[in-house]
């Protein structure tokens, strides 16, 4: 498995199947709350204890949004340029908890020679009651290496 590396990937060096990037992230409070000032979600499921209680959850849980943006930094830490990214879709599959371990990953899933561009299956994980739980799957980014 490659981990970020220092220089931008290579386009022939790249094989369809091949895993490219895997970046760890523990999910902390102080970020959760953050993001919210940053984006002006101030949603109290991301924020109030008492209130993602009252409504199911064992506490409050991560944006979405904060998930795919971790995604989407890991991605371009990998590329090394973030003009680069040409598009990304993403699904949104489960909800994030404080003190989890997010790992955003990457594959090639198609090369095209004529534009250099390559386009990858995205993800993240958790490990959640000895299962692998994704937040994030069914996702794809397109990248260019010209």
């Amino acid at each position: 498995m490659a981990q970020v590396q220092a220089q931008r990937p290579e386009f022939d060096a790249l094989e369809v199947g091949q895993e490219v990037f895997e970046a760890a992230k523990v999910i902390k409070r102080e970020d959760v709350k953050a993001y919210a000032d940053a984006s002006g979600d101030q949603n109290p499921l991301h924020q109030d204890d008492d209130f993602a209680r009252s409504v199911g959850f064992p506490g409050i849980i991560a944006h979405g949004m904060f998930s795919m943006a971790h995604l989407t930094k890991a991605l371009k830490d990998w590329v090394r340029n973030p003009a680069a990214l040409r598009s990304i879709t993403v699904q949104f599959r489960a909800v994030v908890y404080m003190d989890e371990t997010l790992v955003a990953k990457g594959r090639i899933a198609s090369k095209n020679e004529a534009t250099k561009e390559v386009t990858l299956d995205v993800w993240e994980e958790i490990e959640r009651d000895g299962q692998i739980v994704q937040p994030i799957k069914n996702s794809r980014a397109v990248v260019s290496l010209a």
